[in-house]
């Protein structure tokens, strides 16, 4: 970590290209890299386990996983050199949050748990927790807005950030969602349903927000749904 720390600082200094750039120029670029990552993954069907490594695919992720970590590094050298954060801080932040967030495991201080107490906590117990503590900082926040879901990030895809309504909505206690009807299979509802979801995007997106709390509600991700069939379709698959 310590070498590439050195070349990214080298290369801000050195290279007219890296120098010029910027948080919001390197956006695409960590977007790229994230999703190229994802691919890796998603691309596999059998698990991620010791097989990955003969395959190969491990090799895959390991190099798109540098790709990612790169710009972690070149941000933090960025912010970094007008005064701001740095790689040490950012680690510093991840792992105040992971021990703030995970009390099950970790006491206040950071240190470990007893063997007793890590063998005692549930999983159902351990989201709640993590949903009560994210709410309890979002609260501190300055002007923090009343909506549950107004810390989502505001450049997810659309199905991606529906799933993530839906899911936020199902363990806060909020103004519940609107029930979803399920599809009846060649009704005249159904099709009148279709029909009146073509009139506009607002109806359209209605439509296909109903679809996202069928999909969150039968535990599929419509993202990721979304992804691997278009991938079928650019592998001329059907």
């Amino acid at each position: 970590m310590d070498r590439l720390v050195w070349v990214v600082a080298q290369l801000r200094q050195h290279c007219p290209w890296t120098r010029r750039l910027t948080h919001p120029v390197l956006t695409e670029y960590l977007v790229e890299e994230s999703y190229e990552a994802l691919e890796v993954i998603e691309s596999r069907t059998a698990p991620w386990d010791a097989s990955a490594v003969a395959d190969g695919d491990d090799e895959r992720l390991r190099l798109e996983m540098g790709d990612v970590l790169f710009q972690v590094v070149l941000h933090s050298a960025i912010a970094s050199g007008h005064g701001g954060f740095t790689l040490d801080t950012v680690a510093e932040a991840i792992t105040a949050k992971m021990i703030r967030r995970n009390p099950h495991v970790f006491h206040a201080d950071g240190t470990l748990r007893s063997e007793e107490e890590l063998a005692a906590a549930s999983i159902a117990d351990i989201e709640k927790a993590w949903e009560r503590i994210k709410a309890e900082e979002r609260a501190r926040e300055p002007a923090a807005p009343d909506s549950p879901f107004a810390s989502l990030p505001a450049h997810l895809p659309a199905l991606a950030s529906a799933g993530k309504v839906v899911d936020r909505a199902a363990r806060q206690a909020v103004d519940p969602l609107p029930e979803p009807e399920a599809p009846s299979s060649g009704s005249a509802a159904e099709a009148d349903r279709l029909e009146q979801a073509l009139a506009d995007e607002e109806a359209l997106g209605a439509e296909l927000f109903r679809l996202v709390q069928l999909a969150r509600r039968a535990d599929l991700d419509p993202e990721r749904a979304l992804r691997r069939h278009l991938a079928a379709l650019r592998q001329g698959r059907r």
